[in-house]
């Protein structure tokens, strides 16, 4: 489906990737091919195959990348792709202007972690920008526990600043921010996410919003490293479900469902 100046391809059959984000006549996302992401079923390890997932119920965990990449979307021939899992059913529809709809729904109390998973082309000149001073949690590994900082520099003043993405140096890192915005700035080309719930609080009740960025410069995974670098637009403020604590995840109301809605722009909304 292309809509308006931001053209997003997605593949309902296999997981309901998005395998193209053409935004400023820019291609943004990063993919691998031939690596058999079409024989997957649930179940199955995840097999990376780069462009933006929807990761749902969890990010990192249980199951790898949540329970939706491996299953078939359907399309409605209108703009809507619906996914059914064991708990949950999950559809979005892709309006005008780069704005996504989603709506999950589940049983009242159901908490899970959606994340937009975008894997990015980004150069070596590549920067994000976010709040400066935001409380942000660094995974200072690719598997692990978080430490608690502040943006860009959530390690203390001997720490690497996280919002420069730079050449390969053999590390892999990931953070998770609390904003609702980020935009991304790659020389003259700027690409910005935007994560609402329409309607405010009273709609959906009140859901953490953030976002992640995956920062893996050839340290990740052992023993055959690639360069893969992310931002991710979250509801929820952890990669791991198992690991949310009060406040952490998006909790389904009494209504059955949550909704909200991320927008894609090629232009940019820095904080």
């Amino acid at each position: 489906m292309t809509v308006g100046p931001v053209g997003i391809v997605t593949d309902a059959v296999h997981g309901g990737r998005w395998t193209s984000l053409n935004a400023g006549g820019r291609e943004w996302l990063w993919r691998r091919e031939g690596i058999g992401r079409e024989d997957v079923v649930p179940g199955d390890a995840f097999v990376d195959a780069g462009g933006l997932e929807e990761c749902v119920p969890t990010v990192r965990g249980t199951p790898d990348h949540g329970d939706a990449w491996s299953r078939a979307w359907t399309s409605d021939g209108a703009g809507t792709q619906s996914v059914r899992c064991e708990r949950f059913s999950l559809s979005r529809t892709t309006g005008e202007a780069g704005r996504i709809d989603y709506v999950l729904r589940a049983a009242p109390g159901f908490r899970f972690v959606w994340a937009a998973h975008a894997l990015l082309d980004l150069s070596p000149r590549a920067t994000v920008r976010l709040p400066e001073g935001a409380s942000t949690r660094l995974y200072p590994s690719a598997n692990g526990s978080w430490v608690e900082g502040s943006w860009p520099v959530p390690g203390g003043s001997g720490g690497s600043r996280l919002d420069r993405f730079g050449p390969d140096d053999g590390t892999a890192v990931g953070a998770v921010v609390d904003a609702p915005r980020a935009c991304v700035h790659d020389d003259e080309d700027r690409l910005s996410f935007a994560l609402e719930v329409p309607g405010g609080p009273g709609a959906s009740g009140t859901q953490p919003l953030s976002m992640a960025l995956w920062r893996n410069l050839g340290g990740f995974p052992d023993p055959d490293p690639y360069r893969s670098t992310g931002v991710e637009p979250m509801l929820g403020r952890v990669f791991d479900l198992a690991e949310a604590g009060p406040g952490d995840a998006a909790e389904v109301p009494g209504s059955g469902e949550v909704r909200w809605r991320l927008t894609v722009t090629a232009d940019c909304n820095c904080p």
